[in-house]
């Protein structure tokens, strides 16, 4: 298996995050690295302000950024398909455009509640994959669009997918997320340093309509949404990387919680049947200390694919209460696009 592939938004963190992964990846060679207009010309190495541990590959930093559009980057490269981790406010029509040719996988939020287009978790729900076929035929595309969903949704959902078996009814979560999370440069230090803030911008309307449509069956031509109700409240926290969440959750059933834990371990999705490269070996891993997970020590298992469960305990107004951690620019971003774009390779829809 060989695909070239191109990023769109190479520079930003998500871009960043994408290049860093595909590095020794053994399907996908990074073949255009695109991005603004004020980065088309240069080394990538001089175009981008490096924000993550390790230094850019050298390889990587020579090559040149080239303008996200259609013509440039096909004369760039010969590409298969796209990672797209656009800003959303610029996403929409340009994703459309390269989809008329490519497969783009893609991270913004721009087409993820589109009835045509799969808001895939490969875990979760990998026979969403199937409505790229009703996408291409409807809008007359030889590519398709495939997005990945909101980072805080990513792992709530997860969590959540093996609890259904309960019958889940109610969800309340409560998130504490990372910095990282608002890209870069991102929040100002003056303020976030000695606070925390209780608002971030359309982050609980994506985690209350995503998670309906991603745990949904596919129906048709279309998704029936979840018969959930959920009520998200979001938090930015002085953390670099790894969102927290609190989570509450009324079931039909009501299941020890020596069962819950089973439900959580034994859970695996298709990415793990299928042996793709960058699935975790356990989606979810639990942690039985009363101060676990923590986002500095817990945030990289599964080299960051991994959601991380503890302190799982009966609650006294719904069913179970629980703590789940998501590195959010790995499992939550551009890892996401990874798995997606793997298993998408895997079924033949690339």
């Amino acid at each position: 298996m060989d695909w070239k592939v191109a990023i769109l938004g190479a520079t930003g963190a998500v871009g960043q995050r994408f290049v860093q992964l595909l590095r020794n990846h053994p399907w996908f060679k990074i073949e255009v690295l695109a991005a603004s207009e004020k980065s088309a010309g240069k080394p990538y190495g001089k175009a981008c302000d490096w924000i993550l541990e390790h230094e850019i590959p050298h390889e990587i930093a020579e090559m040149p950024v080239v303008n996200a559009d259609v013509k440039s980057v096909e004369k760039a490269g010969n590409v298969d398909f796209v990672f797209s981790a656009l800003p959303s406010s610029v996403a929409g029509p340009v994703e459309e455009e390269f989809a008329k040719t490519y497969p783009v996988f893609s991270k913004a939020s721009a087409h993820r509640l589109e009835e045509d287009v799969p808001l895939l978790i490969p875990e979760v729900n990998p026979e969403h994959l199937e409505l790229v076929k009703i996408q291409k035929e409807q809008r007359g595309w030889n590519g398709y669009i495939s997005t990945d969903p909101n980072c805080s949704t990513i792992q709530l959902a997860i969590t959540l997918k093996p609890l259904m078996q309960f019958g889940l009814k109610k969800v309340i979560v409560s998130t504490m997320q990372a910095l990282s999370g608002a890209g870069f440069p991102g929040v100002p230090s003056l303020s976030i340093i000695d606070n925390v803030l209780p608002y971030i911008a359309g982050e609980e309307e994506k985690i209350e309509q995503e998670t309906l449509k991603i745990l949904g069956e596919l129906n048709g031509d279309k998704i029936r949404l979840a018969n959930i109700q959920i009520s998200a409240s979001c938090n930015r926290v002085n953390v670099k990387d790894g969102h927290l969440e609190c989570v509450f959750v009324e079931l039909e059933r009501k299941p020890s919680i020596e069962e819950v834990k089973e439900a959580f371990k034994n859970f695996k999705g298709e990415p793990q049947k299928l042996k793709l490269p960058s699935a975790p070996e356990n989606p979810i891993m639990i942690k039985e200390e009363v101060d676990r997970p923590q986002p500095r020590l817990d945030r990289n298992e599964g080299k960051g694919m991994s959601i991380v469960v503890g302190r799982i305990r009966e609650d006294p107004v719904l069913t179970i209460k629980y703590l789940c951690l998501g590195h959010n620019t790995i499992r939550g971003a551009a890892g996401a696009g990874l798995l997606s774009a793997e298993l998408a390779a895997k079924k033949g829809f690339i």
